[in-house]
């Protein structure tokens, strides 16, 4: 039987990507690019979000994708976000279908078709691609942001860098820990995410996370969510300290309803870490199997 240590070592490698699934997403988000790059001027593009901090979950989606519009596109920048929004939809669905183009706050999703069984696989795949029209203000970037109507800022880069350096300090354990929880928010059995976005996981992370690597995934995670539990009612700022917190996404209701859910993850980590105690290793696997899902192994 697996030790509590080896399962976990387990689950944090299944949640990482593998070359077949990192070929098919290169090869997914070189094809969007192109595609976009003949239909709009775009001075560079790069990956960014989790997927480039090296903090996405599986199943692998939602990959983000920065288009740097060039000189011949700033017309945008003087016109309502919704309206390269749209503009950027419209040639998206073009070639992939208006069902599997949806428009959002601040991107364009793109979603392959890709069926997620049971056990939370893709063969592989990359379930979708989130396009994100920018302008590079030399200082920073601006996206649109259809909710508020207007452009707002953000440097991905300082994100990407905090990340690594939160991840080093924690004896190279955090992003791991990170996707653990993520992969929790994503669990089906929630419903609606308990906490969004996805992001502000990280973002919480940088401070609910400190004073170093403990040793133990199911210590290490019962705290985790218990802070974040007793903290999530905060505002929590862009670490970029560019763009709005980002907390706001979330309203009152549903970060109490996040309180909950978070509060009974910790209980749940409580537990099987008892059974531990208690000599019961295969009960102890399986609430941890109950409180992440399929990815967690038993054996």
């Amino acid at each position: 039987m697996l030790s509590i240590d080896e399962a976990f070592r387990k689950f944090k490698s299944r949640l990482e990507l593998n070359d077949r699934e990192q070929q098919n997403a290169a090869s997914r988000h070189t094809e969007v690019r192109e595609y976009l790059g003949t239909k709009f001027d775009i001075s560079r593009s790069f990956l960014t979000g989790s997927y480039a901090r090296h903090t996405k979950t599986k199943p692998l989606k939602d990959i983000d994708i920065f288009l740097v519009l060039a000189e011949k596109e700033k017309h945008y920048r003087t016109e309502s976000p919704s309206i390269v929004l749209e503009d950027f939809r419209k040639v998206l669905a073009d070639k992939y279908g208006k069902k599997s183009v949806r428009k959002q706050a601040r991107s364009i999703n793109v979603d392959f078709g890709v069926v997620i069984d049971a056990e939370d696989n893709t063969d592989y795949r990359v379930v979708s691609i989130d396009a994100v029209p920018a302008f590079d203000t030399s200082r920073e970037y601006e996206i649109p942001d259809a909710e508020s109507d207007d452009w707002i800022k953000t440097d991905p880069e300082i994100h990407k860098e905090k990340a690594t350096a939160a991840h080093q300090a924690y004896s190279n354990e955090w992003k791991g820990l990170v996707r653990m929880v993520k992969y929790w928010n994503n669990n089906p059995l929630h419903g609606e995410k308990p906490i969004k976005p996805s992001f502000l996981i990280e973002v919480m992370a940088l401070e609910c996370l400190h004073g170093g690597w403990g040793g133990r995934f199911d210590y290490e995670l019962q705290g985790f969510f218990s802070t974040l539990a007793d903290r999530v009612c905060d505002e929590w700022a862009d670490p970029a300290s560019l763009g709005p917190p980002i907390s706001k996404a979330m309203d009152l209701d549903q970060k109490q309803r996040a309180v909950r859910l978070l509060s009974t993850a910790s209980r749940q980590a409580s537990l099987a870490i008892d059974h531990v105690r208690q000599g019961r290793n295969g009960e102890a696997l399986r609430a941890w199997r109950e409180l992440f899902g399929p990815k967690f192994p038993l054996s």
